[in-house]
């Protein structure tokens, strides 16, 4: 750090608990979102924070890293100075299924400061609408009547969708072969196709799909059904206790913010996500939202890092970049 910029940051830290948060933030906050532009989570962050800015008082700066998978996003935000003044759009695949999968330069709990959680959309289990079945339990017996016959798409080795469907097999004991892909988009494609039957992609990927039967869902991720798939139960429902996993999204910072800073940044956080058209708009993503105080995000975080790691091991999904 700068010596100008760190003089400045410890004169800020010195000042009384009270002033310090009457005065934060005094400029635009910036925003890392680790994806390209013009994708949903990228399409989050800037609903979330044009929102977010005017009940804060503030403007923030959304800047899109992409590079690396969310590595060099992580990475510059643990790097910024612990004002308050650079935020990261941390998900799934930052601050869970990636470090669970790869050796990366950064600890995903250790190096980040939790502000709280934005929300999540659940996983769904769909197959081709050739596939002969119309239940979960159709589909476990199907499956054991044709041993080698399914295979899976997914967005790639370690991603949501990969480690959803592993974590579907461990349960439940079935072989179904892996095809990874570059991307969710090609994967679904060959879905449509055949050329695979059956796959876990988030439910934003394969709402338009369900909708129009060209895929049948037999079940959703999560705590509660879908609102936008209110006849398709859970895993929790069909016996998978446990199984709630989910495309989140929610916002860190770089560890050591100031409490009463994170304090200000979570409770105007959770204020805008109650307001009446962020449901609506999120709800386009099929993201459902999930507010919580820094300590319950920090324990989610934690609890998915431990989820997937095990799964890794268990599973042996080491990988390299």
């Amino acid at each position: 750090m700068k010596r100008r910029n760190f003089l400045g940051f410890s004169l800020a830290l010195s000042l009384p608990f009270s002033v310090r948060a009457q005065a934060y933030p005094s400029k635009p906050i910036r925003y890392i979102v680790p994806v390209a532009a013009g994708g949903g989570n990228d399409m989050i962050a800037r609903v979330v924070t044009e929102r977010w800015g005017r009940v804060l008082g503030q403007t923030f700066v959304v800047e899109n890293q992409s590079g690396g998978g969310g590595v060099i996003a992580s990475q510059a935000t643990m790097r910024a100075p612990p004002d308050g003044y650079t935020l990261m759009q941390g998900y799934v695949a930052t601050h869970g299924t990636k470090p669970a999968t790869r050796k990366v330069p950064y600890d995903p709990i250790k190096d980040f400061t939790p502000i709280g959680m934005i929300g999540a959309t659940p996983n769904v289990l769909i197959v081709n609408s050739q596939v002969p079945v119309k239940s979960m339990k159709e589909f476990i017996d199907y499956a054991r009547k044709n041993p080698g016959k399914l295979s899976y798409g997914t967005a790639g080795q370690g991603s949501l969708t990969h480690m959803t469907m592993e974590l579907f097999k461990q349960e439940t004991d079935l072989y179904i072969l892996h095809i990874p892909y570059r991307g969710i988009a090609p994967a679904i494609n060959d879905l449509l196709g055949g050329q695979t039957q059956t796959m876990f992609p988030g439910l934003a990927a394969a709402l338009q799909y369900i909708q129009t039967g060209r895929v049948r869902a037999l079940a959703v991720t999560g705590s509660k059904r879908s609102s936008v798939l209110k006849d398709v139960p859970t895993m929790e429902e069909l016996g998978f206790k446990g199984f709630d996993a989910m495309q989140w999204y929610g916002t860190v910072g770089p560890a050591g913010i100031p409490s009463d800073i994170v304090k200000r940044l979570n409770e105007t956080q959770i204020a805008t996500l109650k307001l009446p058209e962020m449901r609506e708009k999120l709800l386009i993503e099929a993201v459902e939202p999930m507010p919580m105080s820094p300590e319950q995000f920090g324990q989610f975080i934690k609890n998915e890092t431990k989820r997937w790691t095990a799964l890794a091991k268990a599973r042996n999904i080491q990988l390299e970049e």
